[in-house]
Protein backbone atom coordinates (compact mmCIF):
# COMPACT_ATOMS: atom_id res chain seq x y z
CA UNK A 1 0.00 0.00 0.00
CA UNK A 2 1.23 3.49 -0.85
CA UNK A 3 0.74 6.17 1.83
CA UNK A 4 -0.09 9.69 0.85
CA UNK A 5 3.00 11.92 1.06
CA UNK A 6 1.92 14.05 4.03
CA UNK A 7 0.46 11.23 6.06
CA UNK A 8 2.22 9.78 9.04
CA UNK A 9 0.87 6.91 11.09
CA UNK A 10 -0.40 7.70 14.56
CA UNK A 11 -1.33 4.58 16.48
CA UNK A 12 -4.02 4.94 19.06
CA UNK A 13 -4.55 1.76 20.99
CA UNK A 14 -8.18 1.39 21.87
CA UNK A 15 -9.55 -0.96 24.44
CA UNK A 16 -9.83 -4.50 23.09
CA UNK A 17 -13.00 -4.53 21.10
CA UNK A 18 -13.68 -8.20 21.54
CA UNK A 19 -12.02 -11.36 22.65
CA UNK A 20 -12.32 -15.07 22.10
CA UNK A 21 -10.96 -18.06 23.91
CA UNK A 22 -7.80 -18.17 21.82
CA UNK A 23 -7.26 -14.69 20.40
CA UNK A 24 -8.25 -11.07 20.70
CA UNK A 25 -9.05 -8.11 18.46
CA UNK A 26 -7.71 -4.62 19.10
CA UNK A 27 -8.09 -1.51 17.02
CA UNK A 28 -5.81 1.30 15.94
CA UNK A 29 -6.34 4.34 13.76
CA UNK A 30 -4.18 6.47 11.52
CA UNK A 31 -4.61 10.20 12.23
CA UNK A 32 -7.68 11.48 14.00
CA UNK A 33 -9.07 9.09 16.64
CA UNK A 34 -12.40 7.46 15.97
CA UNK A 35 -15.43 9.48 16.95
CA UNK A 36 -17.73 7.86 19.54
CA UNK A 37 -20.24 6.89 16.83
CA UNK A 38 -17.51 5.39 14.69
CA UNK A 39 -16.13 3.49 17.64
CA UNK A 40 -19.56 2.15 18.48
CA UNK A 41 -20.16 0.95 14.93
CA UNK A 42 -16.71 -0.66 14.82
CA UNK A 43 -17.25 -2.48 18.09
CA UNK A 44 -20.71 -3.68 17.04
CA UNK A 45 -19.37 -4.95 13.70
CA UNK A 46 -16.51 -6.80 15.34
CA UNK A 47 -18.81 -8.39 17.91
CA UNK A 48 -21.25 -9.42 15.17
CA UNK A 49 -18.40 -10.96 13.15
CA UNK A 50 -17.19 -13.01 16.10
CA UNK A 51 -20.68 -14.35 16.69
CA UNK A 52 -20.83 -15.58 13.08
CA UNK A 53 -17.48 -17.36 13.12
CA UNK A 54 -17.45 -21.16 13.47
CA UNK A 55 -16.48 -22.22 17.02
CA UNK A 56 -13.36 -23.98 15.76
CA UNK A 57 -12.20 -20.73 14.14
CA UNK A 58 -13.30 -18.44 16.96
CA UNK A 59 -11.63 -20.56 19.64
CA UNK A 60 -8.37 -21.26 17.77
CA UNK A 61 -5.25 -19.92 19.52
CA UNK A 62 -2.72 -17.54 18.01
CA UNK A 63 -5.02 -15.54 15.73
CA UNK A 64 -4.69 -12.14 17.42
CA UNK A 65 -5.87 -9.36 15.14
CA UNK A 66 -5.18 -5.65 14.95
CA UNK A 67 -7.78 -3.68 12.99
CA UNK A 68 -6.28 -0.58 11.34
CA UNK A 69 -8.91 1.99 10.32
CA UNK A 70 -7.35 3.92 7.45
CA UNK A 71 -8.04 6.68 4.95
CA UNK A 72 -5.32 5.79 2.44
CA UNK A 73 -6.59 2.58 0.83
CA UNK A 74 -7.21 2.64 -2.95
CA UNK A 75 -10.68 3.74 -3.99
CA UNK A 76 -11.83 0.26 -4.96
CA UNK A 77 -10.39 -1.50 -1.90
CA UNK A 78 -12.29 -1.93 1.36
CA UNK A 79 -9.61 -3.87 3.18
CA UNK A 80 -6.25 -5.58 3.11
CA UNK A 81 -4.52 -8.00 5.44
CA UNK A 82 -0.82 -8.01 6.35
CA UNK A 83 0.05 -10.58 8.97
CA UNK A 84 -2.08 -9.84 12.03
CA UNK A 85 -3.03 -6.38 10.73
CA UNK A 86 -6.40 -5.93 9.04
CA UNK A 87 -6.43 -2.59 7.23
CA UNK A 88 -10.02 -1.43 6.71
CA UNK A 89 -11.40 1.67 5.04
CA UNK A 90 -12.47 4.13 7.69
CA UNK A 91 -15.36 5.45 5.59
CA UNK A 92 -17.11 2.13 6.24
CA UNK A 93 -17.85 3.59 9.70
CA UNK A 94 -19.53 6.75 8.35
CA UNK A 95 -23.03 7.68 9.55
CA UNK A 96 -24.57 7.19 6.10
CA UNK A 97 -22.68 3.99 5.29
CA UNK A 98 -24.57 0.71 5.04
CA UNK A 99 -23.62 -1.86 7.65
CA UNK A 100 -23.43 -4.70 5.09
CA UNK A 101 -20.19 -3.60 3.35
CA UNK A 102 -18.56 -3.21 6.78
CA UNK A 103 -19.60 -6.72 7.86
CA UNK A 104 -18.49 -8.22 4.54
CA UNK A 105 -15.10 -6.45 4.57
CA UNK A 106 -14.41 -7.48 8.15
CA UNK A 107 -15.27 -11.15 7.54
CA UNK A 108 -13.28 -11.12 4.29
CA UNK A 109 -10.10 -9.92 6.01
CA UNK A 110 -10.61 -12.19 9.02
CA UNK A 111 -10.86 -15.05 6.52
CA UNK A 112 -7.47 -14.10 5.06
CA UNK A 113 -6.00 -14.06 8.57
CA UNK A 114 -7.43 -17.51 9.31
CA UNK A 115 -6.49 -18.97 5.91
CA UNK A 116 -2.84 -17.91 6.31
CA UNK A 117 -2.57 -19.43 9.77
CA UNK A 118 -1.66 -23.02 10.62
CA UNK A 119 -5.34 -23.62 11.42
CA UNK A 120 -6.49 -22.70 7.91
CA UNK A 121 -4.48 -23.38 4.79
CA UNK A 122 -7.68 -23.80 2.81
CA UNK A 123 -6.37 -21.99 -0.26
CA UNK A 124 -3.45 -24.44 -0.41
CA UNK A 125 -5.67 -27.53 -0.18
CA UNK A 126 -5.76 -29.44 -3.53
CA UNK A 127 -9.39 -30.35 -2.92
CA UNK A 128 -10.40 -26.70 -2.54
CA UNK A 129 -8.47 -25.74 -5.66
CA UNK A 130 -10.24 -28.45 -7.65
CA UNK A 131 -13.64 -27.20 -6.52
CA UNK A 132 -12.68 -23.57 -7.05
CA UNK A 133 -11.59 -23.97 -10.68
CA UNK A 134 -7.80 -24.40 -10.52
CA UNK A 135 -7.47 -28.12 -11.40
CA UNK A 136 -4.29 -29.94 -12.29
CA UNK A 137 -2.94 -29.81 -15.81
CA UNK A 138 -2.91 -33.17 -17.55
CA UNK A 139 0.50 -32.78 -19.19
CA UNK A 140 2.30 -30.94 -16.35
CA UNK A 141 2.43 -33.14 -13.31
CA UNK A 142 1.74 -31.28 -10.08
CA UNK A 143 1.04 -27.96 -11.86
CA UNK A 144 -2.37 -26.35 -11.96
CA UNK A 145 -4.09 -24.14 -14.48
CA UNK A 146 -3.54 -20.43 -13.90
CA UNK A 147 -6.71 -19.07 -15.47
CA UNK A 148 -9.88 -19.93 -13.61
CA UNK A 149 -12.62 -20.75 -16.16
CA UNK A 150 -15.54 -20.66 -13.70
CA UNK A 151 -16.70 -17.38 -15.24
CA UNK A 152 -20.45 -17.71 -14.91
CA UNK A 153 -22.88 -17.28 -12.03
CA UNK A 154 -20.20 -15.97 -9.68
CA UNK A 155 -21.03 -14.02 -6.49
CA UNK A 156 -17.97 -11.82 -7.06
CA UNK A 157 -15.55 -11.92 -10.00
CA UNK A 158 -12.77 -11.08 -7.53
CA UNK A 159 -12.91 -14.67 -6.28
CA UNK A 160 -11.05 -15.77 -9.42
CA UNK A 161 -8.08 -13.48 -8.68
CA UNK A 162 -6.38 -16.22 -6.64
CA UNK A 163 -7.23 -19.23 -4.45
CA UNK A 164 -6.74 -17.01 -1.38
CA UNK A 165 -9.33 -14.51 -2.60
CA UNK A 166 -11.62 -17.37 -3.55
CA UNK A 167 -11.52 -18.66 0.03
CA UNK A 168 -12.16 -15.22 1.50
CA UNK A 169 -15.08 -14.41 -0.82
CA UNK A 170 -16.71 -17.79 -0.32
CA UNK A 171 -16.29 -17.76 3.44
CA UNK A 172 -18.18 -14.44 3.41
CA UNK A 173 -21.10 -16.13 1.67
CA UNK A 174 -20.82 -19.32 3.71
CA UNK A 175 -21.28 -17.24 6.86
CA UNK A 176 -23.72 -14.60 5.61
CA UNK A 177 -25.92 -16.14 2.90
CA UNK A 178 -28.60 -18.61 3.99
CA UNK A 179 -28.86 -19.86 0.36
CA UNK A 180 -25.15 -20.64 -0.02
CA UNK A 181 -25.70 -24.33 0.82
CA UNK A 182 -28.16 -24.60 -2.09
CA UNK A 183 -26.29 -22.41 -4.57
CA UNK A 184 -22.83 -23.91 -4.01
CA UNK A 185 -23.52 -27.23 -2.28
CA UNK A 186 -20.10 -28.79 -2.85
CA UNK A 187 -18.24 -25.79 -1.41
CA UNK A 188 -20.69 -25.54 1.48
CA UNK A 189 -20.05 -29.20 2.27
CA UNK A 190 -16.29 -28.59 2.09
CA UNK A 191 -16.36 -25.69 4.56
CA UNK A 192 -18.82 -27.51 6.84
CA UNK A 193 -16.51 -30.53 6.95
CA UNK A 194 -13.46 -28.36 7.66
CA UNK A 195 -15.09 -26.53 10.56
CA UNK A 196 -17.27 -29.46 11.66
CA UNK A 197 -20.04 -26.85 11.77
CA UNK A 198 -22.35 -24.94 9.46
CA UNK A 199 -24.58 -21.91 9.95
CA UNK A 200 -28.35 -22.28 9.60
CA UNK A 201 -29.39 -22.37 5.96
CA UNK A 202 -32.52 -22.50 3.84
CA UNK A 203 -33.86 -25.94 2.80
CA UNK A 204 -32.58 -26.99 -0.62
CA UNK A 205 -34.54 -28.53 -3.47
CA UNK A 206 -33.72 -32.24 -3.90
CA UNK A 207 -33.12 -31.92 -7.64
CA UNK A 208 -30.38 -30.32 -9.73
CA UNK A 209 -31.19 -28.05 -12.69
CA UNK A 210 -29.76 -28.70 -16.16
CA UNK A 211 -30.61 -27.21 -19.54
CA UNK A 212 -30.56 -29.62 -22.47
CA UNK A 213 -28.67 -28.04 -25.34
CA UNK A 214 -30.50 -30.06 -28.02
CA UNK A 215 -33.82 -31.22 -26.53
CA UNK A 216 -36.15 -33.42 -28.52
CA UNK A 217 -39.49 -32.10 -29.72
CA UNK A 218 -41.38 -33.79 -26.87
CA UNK A 219 -38.83 -33.13 -24.10
CA UNK A 220 -38.74 -30.31 -21.56
CA UNK A 221 -35.39 -28.54 -22.06
CA UNK A 222 -35.15 -27.52 -18.38
CA UNK A 223 -34.32 -30.80 -16.68
CA UNK A 224 -34.81 -31.17 -12.91
CA UNK A 225 -32.54 -34.11 -12.09
CA UNK A 226 -33.10 -35.83 -8.76
CA UNK A 227 -29.91 -37.73 -7.84
CA UNK A 228 -32.07 -40.25 -5.97
CA UNK A 229 -33.43 -41.40 -9.36
CA UNK A 230 -29.95 -42.05 -10.80
CA UNK A 231 -29.26 -45.74 -10.35
CA UNK A 232 -25.77 -45.72 -11.90
CA UNK A 233 -23.29 -43.70 -13.92
CA UNK A 234 -21.46 -45.33 -16.83
CA UNK A 235 -18.33 -44.31 -18.66
CA UNK A 236 -19.67 -43.93 -22.19
CA UNK A 237 -17.03 -44.31 -24.89
CA UNK A 238 -17.72 -43.56 -28.53
CA UNK A 239 -15.27 -45.71 -30.44
CA UNK A 240 -12.84 -44.03 -32.77
CA UNK A 241 -12.93 -43.77 -36.53
CA UNK A 242 -10.65 -42.57 -39.30
CA UNK A 243 -11.31 -38.86 -38.80
CA UNK A 244 -8.29 -37.20 -37.14
CA UNK A 245 -10.35 -35.57 -34.38
CA UNK A 246 -12.16 -38.84 -33.60
CA UNK A 247 -9.31 -41.32 -33.81
CA UNK A 248 -9.12 -41.96 -30.04
CA UNK A 249 -12.86 -41.91 -29.41
CA UNK A 250 -14.98 -39.57 -27.31
CA UNK A 251 -15.44 -39.62 -23.51
CA UNK A 252 -18.88 -39.12 -21.98
CA UNK A 253 -20.81 -40.10 -18.86
CA UNK A 254 -24.17 -41.85 -19.08
CA UNK A 255 -26.70 -41.23 -16.34
CA UNK A 256 -28.90 -44.30 -15.80
CA UNK A 257 -32.03 -42.48 -14.63
CA UNK A 258 -35.00 -44.50 -13.41
CA UNK A 259 -38.44 -43.80 -14.82
CA UNK A 260 -40.78 -42.00 -12.42
CA UNK A 261 -42.26 -44.48 -9.97
CA UNK A 262 -39.55 -47.12 -10.46
CA UNK A 263 -37.37 -47.91 -7.46
CA UNK A 264 -33.63 -47.64 -8.22
CA UNK A 265 -32.33 -51.00 -9.38
CA UNK A 266 -31.03 -52.93 -12.41
CA UNK A 267 -34.37 -52.55 -14.22
CA UNK A 268 -33.67 -48.82 -14.53
CA UNK A 269 -31.31 -49.73 -17.37
CA UNK A 270 -34.44 -50.47 -19.40
CA UNK A 271 -35.67 -46.88 -19.05
CA UNK A 272 -33.57 -45.64 -21.97
CA UNK A 273 -35.89 -42.74 -22.76
CA UNK A 274 -35.05 -41.20 -19.37
CA UNK A 275 -31.28 -41.67 -19.57
CA UNK A 276 -29.09 -38.63 -20.16
CA UNK A 277 -25.49 -38.11 -21.27
CA UNK A 278 -22.97 -35.59 -19.93
CA UNK A 279 -20.63 -34.67 -22.75
CA UNK A 280 -17.88 -32.05 -22.88
CA UNK A 281 -17.83 -30.61 -26.37
CA UNK A 282 -16.36 -27.67 -28.20
CA UNK A 283 -18.99 -25.08 -29.00
CA UNK A 284 -17.99 -24.15 -32.54
CA UNK A 285 -19.02 -20.53 -32.82
CA UNK A 286 -17.23 -19.95 -36.14
CA UNK A 287 -19.35 -22.74 -37.74
CA UNK A 288 -16.26 -24.52 -38.98
CA UNK A 289 -14.11 -26.90 -36.97
CA UNK A 290 -10.54 -25.80 -37.41
CA UNK A 291 -7.64 -27.96 -36.28
CA UNK A 292 -5.56 -24.87 -35.63
CA UNK A 293 -8.25 -23.28 -33.48
CA UNK A 294 -8.68 -26.59 -31.69
CA UNK A 295 -4.97 -26.76 -30.91
CA UNK A 296 -4.84 -23.18 -29.64
CA UNK A 297 -7.92 -23.37 -27.44
CA UNK A 298 -10.07 -20.89 -29.34
CA UNK A 299 -13.21 -23.00 -29.00
CA UNK A 300 -15.31 -22.82 -25.81
CA UNK A 301 -15.51 -26.09 -23.90
CA UNK A 302 -18.87 -26.67 -22.22
CA UNK A 303 -20.73 -29.46 -20.48
CA UNK A 304 -23.66 -30.52 -22.69
CA UNK A 305 -26.62 -32.52 -21.38
CA UNK A 306 -28.11 -34.72 -24.11
CA UNK A 307 -30.77 -37.47 -24.36
CA UNK A 308 -29.17 -40.90 -24.62
CA UNK A 309 -31.26 -41.91 -27.64
CA UNK A 310 -30.00 -38.84 -29.51
CA UNK A 311 -26.39 -39.73 -28.68
CA UNK A 312 -26.92 -43.33 -29.81
CA UNK A 313 -28.39 -42.17 -33.10
CA UNK A 314 -25.64 -39.61 -33.68
CA UNK A 315 -22.76 -42.03 -33.19
CA UNK A 316 -24.06 -45.42 -34.31
CA UNK A 317 -26.25 -44.46 -37.30
CA UNK A 318 -24.68 -41.27 -38.62
CA UNK A 319 -21.00 -41.52 -37.71
CA UNK A 320 -21.06 -45.36 -37.71
CA UNK A 321 -19.21 -45.63 -34.39
CA UNK A 322 -19.97 -48.11 -31.65
CA UNK A 323 -20.73 -47.02 -28.07
CA UNK A 324 -19.40 -48.80 -24.98
CA UNK A 325 -21.33 -48.16 -21.75
CA UNK A 326 -19.22 -49.36 -18.83
CA UNK A 327 -20.54 -49.03 -15.24
CA UNK A 328 -18.46 -47.01 -12.79
CA UNK A 329 -18.13 -48.40 -9.28
CA UNK A 330 -19.72 -45.53 -7.36
CA UNK A 331 -21.66 -45.45 -4.12
CA UNK A 332 -24.97 -43.64 -3.83
CA UNK A 333 -23.26 -40.74 -2.07
CA UNK A 334 -20.57 -40.57 -4.76
CA UNK A 335 -23.21 -40.45 -7.50
CA UNK A 336 -24.85 -37.49 -5.76
CA UNK A 337 -21.48 -35.76 -5.32
CA UNK A 338 -20.57 -36.29 -8.98
CA UNK A 339 -23.91 -34.96 -10.21
CA UNK A 340 -23.62 -31.94 -7.93
CA UNK A 341 -20.23 -31.08 -9.41
CA UNK A 342 -21.61 -31.62 -12.92
CA UNK A 343 -24.42 -29.14 -12.17
CA UNK A 344 -21.87 -26.66 -10.81
CA UNK A 345 -19.83 -26.90 -14.03
CA UNK A 346 -22.94 -26.72 -16.19
CA UNK A 347 -23.89 -23.34 -14.70
CA UNK A 348 -20.44 -21.85 -14.06
CA UNK A 349 -17.81 -23.30 -16.39
CA UNK A 350 -16.86 -21.88 -19.79
CA UNK A 351 -13.44 -23.29 -20.55
CA UNK A 352 -11.23 -23.58 -23.62
CA UNK A 353 -11.22 -26.74 -25.71
CA UNK A 354 -7.82 -28.06 -26.82
CA UNK A 355 -7.66 -31.19 -28.94
CA UNK A 356 -4.64 -32.32 -26.90
CA UNK A 357 -4.47 -30.54 -23.54
CA UNK A 358 -8.12 -29.98 -22.61
CA UNK A 359 -10.26 -32.34 -24.64
CA UNK A 360 -13.21 -34.53 -23.70
CA UNK A 361 -11.01 -37.05 -21.85
CA UNK A 362 -9.27 -34.38 -19.78
CA UNK A 363 -12.54 -32.64 -18.95
CA UNK A 364 -14.16 -35.95 -17.95
CA UNK A 365 -11.15 -36.84 -15.80
CA UNK A 366 -11.35 -33.49 -14.00
CA UNK A 367 -15.08 -33.93 -13.40
CA UNK A 368 -14.58 -37.43 -12.01
CA UNK A 369 -11.79 -36.55 -9.60
CA UNK A 370 -13.50 -33.37 -8.39
CA UNK A 371 -16.95 -34.91 -8.13
CA UNK A 372 -15.66 -38.07 -6.40
CA UNK A 373 -12.77 -37.02 -4.09
CA UNK A 374 -11.33 -40.51 -3.66
CA UNK A 375 -10.68 -40.69 -7.41
CA UNK A 376 -8.13 -37.89 -7.03
CA UNK A 377 -5.74 -40.56 -5.71
CA UNK A 378 -6.49 -43.06 -8.49
CA UNK A 379 -4.04 -41.54 -11.02
CA UNK A 380 -6.63 -41.32 -13.78
CA UNK A 381 -4.93 -38.49 -15.67
CA UNK A 382 -5.12 -39.11 -19.43
CA UNK A 383 -5.41 -37.11 -22.62
CA UNK A 384 -7.22 -39.83 -24.60
CA UNK A 385 -10.66 -41.38 -23.98
CA UNK A 386 -9.31 -44.92 -24.33
CA UNK A 387 -6.44 -44.10 -21.98
CA UNK A 388 -8.86 -42.81 -19.34
CA UNK A 389 -10.93 -45.97 -19.65
CA UNK A 390 -7.83 -48.17 -19.19
CA UNK A 391 -6.94 -46.29 -16.01
CA UNK A 392 -10.48 -46.54 -14.66
CA UNK A 393 -10.34 -50.29 -15.26
CA UNK A 394 -6.88 -50.61 -13.70
CA UNK A 395 -7.97 -48.75 -10.55
CA UNK A 396 -11.03 -50.97 -10.21
CA UNK A 397 -13.45 -48.09 -10.76
CA UNK A 398 -14.88 -49.39 -14.05
CA UNK A 399 -16.13 -52.88 -14.87
CA UNK A 400 -15.42 -53.79 -18.52
CA UNK A 401 -16.61 -57.39 -18.12
CA UNK A 402 -20.13 -56.29 -19.09
CA UNK A 403 -18.86 -56.04 -22.68
CA UNK A 404 -17.86 -59.72 -22.67
CA UNK A 405 -21.33 -60.99 -21.82
CA UNK A 406 -23.60 -62.43 -24.49
CA UNK A 407 -26.33 -59.98 -23.52
CA UNK A 408 -24.09 -56.87 -23.75
CA UNK A 409 -26.21 -55.41 -26.54
CA UNK A 410 -29.55 -56.47 -25.10
CA UNK A 411 -28.50 -55.20 -21.66
CA UNK A 412 -27.62 -51.78 -23.03
CA UNK A 413 -23.89 -51.98 -22.37
CA UNK A 414 -22.93 -51.95 -26.03
CA UNK A 415 -24.56 -50.07 -28.88
CA UNK A 416 -22.99 -51.37 -32.10
CA UNK A 417 -22.31 -49.28 -35.14
CA UNK A 418 -25.05 -49.58 -37.72
CA UNK A 419 -22.55 -50.61 -40.40
CA UNK A 420 -23.06 -54.32 -39.61
CA UNK A 421 -26.84 -53.83 -39.78
CA UNK A 422 -26.48 -51.97 -43.06
CA UNK A 423 -24.27 -54.72 -44.47
CA UNK A 424 -26.87 -57.32 -43.55
CA UNK A 425 -29.55 -55.28 -45.32
CA UNK A 426 -27.38 -55.02 -48.42
CA UNK A 427 -26.87 -58.80 -48.35
CA UNK A 428 -30.67 -59.22 -48.33
CA UNK A 429 -30.94 -56.98 -51.38
CA UNK A 430 -28.06 -58.74 -53.15
CA UNK A 431 -29.83 -62.07 -52.67
CA UNK A 432 -32.72 -60.69 -54.70
CA UNK A 433 -30.83 -58.62 -57.28
CA UNK A 434 -27.32 -58.71 -58.81
CA UNK A 435 -26.19 -55.43 -57.27
CA UNK A 436 -22.89 -54.06 -58.64
CA UNK A 437 -21.06 -53.93 -55.27
CA UNK A 438 -20.73 -56.28 -52.29
CA UNK A 439 -19.80 -53.87 -49.48
CA UNK A 440 -22.28 -51.45 -47.98
CA UNK A 441 -19.82 -48.54 -47.86
CA UNK A 442 -19.26 -48.93 -51.62
CA UNK A 443 -23.04 -48.99 -52.18
CA UNK A 444 -23.53 -45.81 -50.15
CA UNK A 445 -20.68 -44.11 -52.02
CA UNK A 446 -22.34 -44.68 -55.39
CA UNK A 447 -23.96 -41.63 -56.97
CA UNK A 448 -27.72 -41.65 -56.19
CA UNK A 449 -28.57 -41.83 -59.92
CA UNK A 450 -26.46 -44.99 -60.22
CA UNK A 451 -28.50 -46.67 -57.47
CA UNK A 452 -31.84 -45.55 -58.92
CA UNK A 453 -32.31 -48.43 -61.48
CA UNK A 454 -31.88 -51.06 -58.79
CA UNK A 455 -34.35 -49.28 -56.55
CA UNK A 456 -36.93 -49.12 -59.36
CA UNK A 457 -36.88 -52.92 -59.81
CA UNK A 458 -36.94 -53.83 -56.11
CA UNK A 459 -39.62 -56.07 -54.62
CA UNK A 460 -41.06 -55.92 -51.10
CA UNK A 461 -38.28 -57.68 -49.16
CA UNK A 462 -35.22 -56.23 -50.85
CA UNK A 463 -37.01 -52.91 -51.40
CA UNK A 464 -37.56 -52.48 -47.65
CA UNK A 465 -33.87 -53.15 -47.05
CA UNK A 466 -32.82 -50.72 -49.78
CA UNK A 467 -35.14 -48.02 -48.41
CA UNK A 468 -33.36 -48.15 -45.04
CA UNK A 469 -30.03 -47.89 -46.84
CA UNK A 470 -31.24 -44.97 -48.92
CA UNK A 471 -32.24 -43.10 -45.75
CA UNK A 472 -28.78 -43.88 -44.38
CA UNK A 473 -27.20 -42.56 -47.58
CA UNK A 474 -29.15 -39.33 -47.26
CA UNK A 475 -28.09 -38.82 -43.62
CA UNK A 476 -24.51 -39.67 -44.54
CA UNK A 477 -24.65 -37.13 -47.34
CA UNK A 478 -26.00 -34.52 -44.94
CA UNK A 479 -23.03 -35.12 -42.66
CA UNK A 480 -20.60 -34.88 -45.58
CA UNK A 481 -22.17 -31.70 -46.91
CA UNK A 482 -22.32 -30.00 -43.51
CA UNK A 483 -18.71 -28.85 -43.59
CA UNK A 484 -18.99 -27.93 -47.26
CA UNK A 485 -22.08 -25.88 -46.49
CA UNK A 486 -20.41 -24.07 -43.59
CA UNK A 487 -17.48 -23.08 -45.76
CA UNK A 488 -19.79 -22.05 -48.58
CA UNK A 489 -21.88 -19.83 -46.31
CA UNK A 490 -18.78 -18.01 -45.09
CA UNK A 491 -17.19 -17.62 -48.50
CA UNK A 492 -17.32 -13.89 -49.45
CA UNK A 493 -17.54 -14.85 -53.11
CA UNK A 494 -20.98 -16.34 -52.46
CA UNK A 495 -22.18 -13.75 -49.93
CA UNK A 496 -25.16 -12.64 -52.03
CA UNK A 497 -26.38 -16.13 -52.79
CA UNK A 498 -25.91 -17.25 -49.17
CA UNK A 499 -27.24 -14.11 -47.46
CA UNK A 500 -30.56 -15.58 -46.18
CA UNK A 501 -28.94 -18.81 -44.99
CA UNK A 502 -26.03 -16.95 -43.41
CA UNK A 503 -28.39 -14.75 -41.40
CA UNK A 504 -30.33 -17.83 -40.26
CA UNK A 505 -27.10 -19.61 -39.41
CA UNK A 506 -25.97 -16.73 -37.22
CA UNK A 507 -29.34 -16.74 -35.44
CA UNK A 508 -28.97 -20.49 -34.97
CA UNK A 509 -25.53 -20.09 -33.41
CA UNK A 510 -26.79 -17.42 -31.02
CA UNK A 511 -29.68 -19.64 -29.97
CA UNK A 512 -27.40 -22.65 -29.55
CA UNK A 513 -24.88 -20.63 -27.57
CA UNK A 514 -27.54 -19.56 -25.07
CA UNK A 515 -28.71 -23.14 -24.44
CA UNK A 516 -25.17 -24.55 -24.24
CA UNK A 517 -24.17 -21.87 -21.71
CA UNK A 518 -27.36 -21.45 -19.66
CA UNK A 519 -25.90 -18.94 -17.21
CA UNK A 520 -26.36 -16.33 -19.95
CA UNK A 521 -30.12 -16.72 -19.48
CA UNK A 522 -29.87 -15.69 -15.81
CA UNK A 523 -27.78 -12.53 -15.54
CA UNK A 524 -28.36 -12.13 -11.79
CA UNK A 525 -27.65 -14.48 -8.91
CA UNK A 526 -24.86 -16.99 -8.46
CA UNK A 527 -24.37 -20.73 -8.32
CA UNK A 528 -27.21 -23.16 -8.98
CA UNK A 529 -30.49 -21.40 -9.81
CA UNK A 530 -33.07 -21.47 -7.03
CA UNK A 531 -36.83 -21.92 -7.22
CA UNK A 532 -37.75 -18.36 -8.24
CA UNK A 533 -34.99 -18.30 -10.87
CA UNK A 534 -36.06 -21.65 -12.30
CA UNK A 535 -39.65 -20.43 -12.58
CA UNK A 536 -38.49 -17.35 -14.48
CA UNK A 537 -36.25 -19.54 -16.67
CA UNK A 538 -38.81 -22.19 -17.61
CA UNK A 539 -40.77 -20.34 -20.28
CA UNK A 540 -37.65 -18.67 -21.70
CA UNK A 541 -35.82 -21.98 -22.17
CA UNK A 542 -38.81 -23.66 -23.78
CA UNK A 543 -39.29 -20.76 -26.19
CA UNK A 544 -35.61 -20.81 -27.11
CA UNK A 545 -35.63 -24.58 -27.68
CA UNK A 546 -38.69 -24.25 -29.93
CA UNK A 547 -37.03 -21.40 -31.82
CA UNK A 548 -33.86 -23.45 -32.22
CA UNK A 549 -35.78 -26.31 -33.85
CA UNK A 550 -37.51 -23.85 -36.15
CA UNK A 551 -34.23 -22.27 -37.17
CA UNK A 552 -32.76 -25.67 -38.02
CA UNK A 553 -35.63 -26.42 -40.38
CA UNK A 554 -35.42 -22.96 -41.92
CA UNK A 555 -31.66 -23.26 -42.38
CA UNK A 556 -32.00 -26.63 -44.10
CA UNK A 557 -34.35 -25.12 -46.69
CA UNK A 558 -32.30 -21.94 -47.23
CA UNK A 559 -28.91 -23.58 -47.18
CA UNK A 560 -29.62 -25.87 -50.12
CA UNK A 561 -29.74 -22.83 -52.34
CA UNK A 562 -26.23 -21.92 -51.21
CA UNK A 563 -24.75 -25.30 -52.14
CA UNK A 564 -22.83 -25.74 -55.39
CA UNK A 565 -25.02 -27.01 -58.26
CA UNK A 566 -23.53 -30.52 -58.17
CA UNK A 567 -24.19 -30.81 -54.42
CA UNK A 568 -27.78 -29.62 -54.84
CA UNK A 569 -28.27 -32.15 -57.61
CA UNK A 570 -26.98 -34.98 -55.41
CA UNK A 571 -29.30 -34.02 -52.53
CA UNK A 572 -32.25 -33.79 -54.95
CA UNK A 573 -31.40 -37.22 -56.34
CA UNK A 574 -31.31 -38.70 -52.84
CA UNK A 575 -34.73 -37.23 -52.05
CA UNK A 576 -36.04 -38.56 -55.36
CA UNK A 577 -34.73 -42.05 -54.62
CA UNK A 578 -36.39 -42.12 -51.20
CA UNK A 579 -39.71 -40.86 -52.57
CA UNK A 580 -39.68 -43.20 -55.57
CA UNK A 581 -38.82 -46.28 -53.54
CA UNK A 582 -41.35 -45.41 -50.87
CA UNK A 583 -44.08 -45.05 -53.47
CA UNK A 584 -43.11 -48.36 -55.09
CA UNK A 585 -43.19 -50.23 -51.77
CA UNK A 586 -46.62 -48.87 -50.91
CA UNK A 587 -47.94 -49.98 -54.31
CA UNK A 588 -46.37 -53.45 -53.97
CA UNK A 589 -47.83 -53.77 -50.51
CA UNK A 590 -51.27 -52.76 -51.80
CA UNK A 591 -51.05 -55.29 -54.62
CA UNK A 592 -50.14 -57.98 -52.10
CA UNK A 593 -53.34 -57.20 -50.19
CA UNK A 594 -51.62 -55.68 -47.20
CA UNK A 595 -52.43 -52.56 -45.26
CA UNK A 596 -51.64 -49.17 -46.78
CA UNK A 597 -48.15 -48.05 -45.80
CA UNK A 598 -47.56 -44.52 -44.55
Amino acid sequence: MHLRAALFLVVVLLAPAASAAGWSITQQVAGTPLAPAESARAGAAISAALVRLPPRWRDAPGLDVVVDWRDDLPDDVHGRTFGAHLRLRRTLLADDASAQPLHVALLHELAHRYDRSPHGGLSRDPRLRDLAGWPQRPLRFGMRVRDNAMHDRSPDAYERASPAEFVAVNLEHFLLDAEYACRRPALHAYFAAHFDWAPPHAPCAPDLPFVEAEPGADAAPLLALDPARVYAIDYLLAEGNARPMSRWGHSMLRLVICAPGRAPGPDCRLDLAHHRVLSFRAFVDDVQISSLRGLTGRYPSRLFVLPLDQVIDEYTRIELRGLQSIPLQLSTGEITSLLTQAANLHWSYDGRYYFVGNNCAVETWKLLQTGVPRLADARLRSITPTGLLRKLVRSGDADPTVLDREDAVRGGHYFPSADAEYQALLDVARAAQPLPVARVDAWLDLAPDMRAPWLASAQLRDGAALLVLEHAARRREELRLRDLLKRQLLDPRHADDAAPALATLRDLLVAGDALSRPAQLLPDGYGLPQADERTALQDDVEARALGLRGLRGQLEDEARMALPPEARARVAALDRNVDTLGTRLRELHRQAGGLQLD
